[in-house]
């Protein structure tokens, strides 16, 4: 069974600043010859989502692919909220525990709590995917994919549920989605090569 929820913990920051307001020697009085002087540190510019996208798609092989896969997917897994965040990893640890109706009510509260968060719907997916509720599952992905187009995890699942339920057009168009966004996805252009030729034709 999973532990119980912990107590919430409040971080406090604190940010000290001290000046020199006494009388400084004649030297520091003076501005120092540009050789010497201390030039001010450029902010560093975080790497925004769009350009990790950008860096997935053009990977030239799959170390380099699978890195960028993960950043997007740790910039993807922040709710924003500690209280969601806390309740999605209680999810996972009931799902660990082969607890899936448990996962999918903290979710739910998840959800609830951050509707926008793409990856809440997501993982909720992943439990009823687990409790065989396909028309579940295929709705939270639609949801997941309403807010962010670009998740490519939820198109291969979504892929996925429509080739268990032999919609193969609907599975290959979905695959496809997912492979235009990560070329280098494992198995991803296995399962395409595969459906195509039923959903296309095959070459005469």
């Amino acid at each position: 069974m999973p532990s119980q929820i912990p107590p919430r913990t409040f971080l406090k920051a604190a940010l000290v600043a001290a000046f020199c307001v006494g009388g400084a020697p004649l030297c520091l009085a003076q501005p120092a010859p540009e050789s010497t002087a201390r030039q001010p540190e450029k902010p560093r510019t975080a790497v925004s989502l769009d350009d990790l996208y950008a860096r997935l798609k053009a990977a030239e092989d799959d170390a380099e692919a699978k890195g960028v896969a993960r950043l997007i997917e740790q910039r993807l897994g922040r709710s924003g909220s500690a209280t969601a965040d806390l309740l999605t990893e209680r999810a996972r640890q009931a799902m660990s525990g082969q607890d899936f109706p448990l996962a999918v009510e903290l979710l739910d509260r998840a959800t609830t709590l951050e509707p926008g968060w793409s990856e809440g719907w997501n993982r909720r997916a992943t439990v009823f995917w687990l409790l065989k509720d396909h028309a579940g599952a295929i709705t939270d992905l639609k949801r997941t994919l309403v807010i962010e187009p670009r998740h490519y995890e939820a198109w291969a699942a979504l892929g996925r549920i429509y080739l268990s339920m032999d919609e193969k057009a609907r599975a290959l168009e979905a695959f496809r989605r997912a492979a235009a966004l990560y070329p280098r996805m494992d198995k991803l252009q296995g399962a395409i090569d595969r459906l195509a030729p039923d959903v296309d034709g095959r070459d005469l």
